[in-house]
């Protein structure tokens, strides 16, 4: 498959949204309507979902038929994400030793629940909490989804379904989705208990977004679809209900752009963001938390703040091309 530039540079943008929604309490003289703002970015975390669904599908819905293609799909996926998982959960291992040999343990370190989190299992409802590097229960839920992807492929081809079905299919799903929150206020409520089935509901209907995609319907008609979610979401609609339907509109938009030329996300610095977006999403939490240590201080004014996003940006970029790929070439390499 062709990279679609634009759902990169998506990517990179959303991995930037989440931080700055983890790093909004420490940001000295942060507007009100700044922290509102910021406040949503957990909802990236949506966008992140439908995505994976939407690239996975496009990607492997033709291949999962071959010899010995569902154990490649599995390879490349833990390929994707485990190596750099446990290398920031060596991180937090190595923080959280340092502060106890301090003498200031903290409880978001639990060691009896350190071999869920190893194993990447920690948010299928084994947990009550978020612990260790937070951001990490999303990469726990995209694994479920990642191990029940082969089994839709073979339940059923989103090619062979009318494009009303898919439509209608999809919009279930996300109902589906509001009906299992149970009347949560926020699709961030109780990530422990609601993660995972957002996480599938979410992918799900990204694959069926991308069979929508490849019988390219007009733009005209997911820019309606989210022009009214948005409006609605406006207006007061439940956010569970209306922010999967503005994103996943927004996404079959950007994906039927793509490639036109001069598309505001397609640039090098956006697409390079999009690249590193796994590095950023993994490593910034715990950087945060390490950076502010020494600091002993509740908020940090925009000096500090500029030099711990450039911290992390040079992280994410050490952290992608020394750690992500290598592990990606090697496991993969090893087992062909």
């Amino acid at each position: 498959m062709t990279e679609l530039r634009a759902l990169t540079s998506l990517r990179g943008i959303a991995a930037w949204l989440v931080v700055l929604y983890h790093i909004r309490g420490g940001i000295a003289g942060l507007p009100a309507a700044g922290e509102r703002l910021l406040a949503k970015g957990y909802l990236a975390v949506d966008v992140f979902f439908l995505l994976s669904g939407f690239v996975i599908w496009l990607t492997w819905h033709a291949r999962l038929a071959a010899p010995g293609a569902v154990a490649r799909f599995l390879r490349k996926r833990v390929a994707r994400i485990w190596p750099l998982h446990t290398v920031m959960l060596a991180a937090a291992v190595a923080l959280a030793l340092l502060l106890r040999a301090t003498g200031r343990s903290d409880p978001a370190f639990p060691f009896a629940e350190l071999p869920l989190h190893l194993l990447l299992v920690q948010n299928w409802g084994l947990t009550d909490r978020l612990h260790w590097n937070d951001p990490a229960w999303s990469i726990s839920c995209e694994l479920a989804a990642y191990l029940l992807f082969p089994l839709l492929v073979r339940a059923i081809d989103w090619r062979r379904v009318p494009l009303a079905a898919l439509c209608a299919v999809a919009a279930a799903l996300l109902l589906a989705l509001h009906g299992a929150m149970r009347g949560a206020p926020t699709l961030g409520t109780d990530i422990p208990r609601f993660g995972l089935v957002r996480c599938l509901a979410e992918f799900g209907a990204g694959t069926i977004l991308a069979a929508i995609f490849l019988r390219r319907p007009p733009l005209v008609a997911p820019v309606a679809i989210g022009v009214i979610a948005a409006i609605g979401w406006a207006l007061g609609a439940p956010e569970t209900l209306v922010a999967p339907a503005t994103f996943a509109a927004l996404l079959l938009a950007l994906a039927l752009t793509a490639g036109r030329p001069r598309h505001p996300l397609e640039g090098r610095l956006l697409h390079g963001l999009g690249e590193i977006s796994y590095a950023t999403y993994l490593a910034h939490f715990l950087l945060w938390k390490a950076f502010r240590i020494p600091l002993a201080a509740p908020v940090l004014g925009p000096g500090l703040i500029a030099v711990y996003l450039l911290l992390l940006l040079v992280a994410s970029v050490v952290l992608y091309r020394w750690v992500e790929r290598p592990a990606q070439r090697f496991i993969n390499g090893a087992s062909l």
